[in-house]
């Protein structure tokens, strides 16, 4: 039960790390440079961690944008995750802001996750995420990703509790 367990604790934090924001980073608020053009991450699951840093973004919050999976995932970013995993980010997540309602939101985040000779793809669709104050940091509702591909031994669905997740902008 306990490899199951690590299993479905695998799957969730490859989703959760894709967009994983720092708490210590500087978030600049509407008035913050828009020559940035970055997001930074790190998330703690199961007790491992994942991080990145200075992902590229197409555009400064709260315009419409996508983040380049090229700046997170090796060998041009610096997706990191300890506990013996790996997490790839498959596609360019586009996020859109409602400023009025304090929330963003992800059309989606296709991830996959891996440890040892365990492959477990996922993707999650529509997900919300609720700014914090007036920063440019984003933390998640509740959402659950599906399975798309991968071992029998990954769950069919993990879910991401909210406030378990969050990105930054800057």
């Amino acid at each position: 039960m306990r490899h199951v367990s690590r299993i479905a604790g695998i799957a969730t934090l490859a989703v959760a790390a894709a967009f994983a924001g720092t708490g210590t980073a500087l978030a600049h608020g509407a008035g913050g440079s828009a020559a940035d053009l970055k997001a930074d991450g790190v998330i703690v699951v199961a007790g491992s961690s994942c991080s990145w840093t200075n992902a590229s973004t197409s555009a400064a919050a709260p315009a419409a944008l996508t983040v380049d999976r090229n700046t997170i995932n090796a060998p041009g970013g610096n997706l990191a995750c300890g506990g013996g995993i790996a997490a790839t980010l498959n596609n360019n997540p586009a996020f859109t802001f409602d400023d009025a309602a304090g929330t963003a939101r992800t059309d989606l985040i296709d991830i996959t996750g891996k440890q040892s000779f365990i492959s477990c793809r996922y993707k999650a669709t529509n997900i919300v995420w609720n700014r914090d104050a007036t920063t440019r940091k984003y933390v998640n509702q509740a959402f659950t990703a599906t399975k798309t591909s991968g071992s029998f031994l990954c769950p069919g669905s993990v879910t991401t509790a909210a406030g378990d997740a969050s990105v930054l902008f800057h």
